[in-house]
């Protein structure tokens, strides 16, 4: 399982740090994975996912 910190996740969505944690407050974005104390990922997968629906959901 691969996955992606926040710069990453910022670079393949395009959105910012703050959208993106809207967009989860809203559940329309994937949720981070705990690693550690201060440490979340999100599971490549998942945004893989994500992007899709998100595409087809816009035409």
């Amino acid at each position: 399982m691969v996955f992606l910190r926040m710069p990453s996740v910022v670079q393949m969505t395009g959105l910012g740090r703050s959208t993106i944690y809207r967009l989860i407050a809203q559940q329309q974005f994937p949720s981070p994975v705990r690693l550690g104390v201060r440490a979340v990922a999100w599971r490549r997968s998942e945004l893989n996912e994500w992007s899709q629906t998100r595409s087809a959901a816009s035409h």
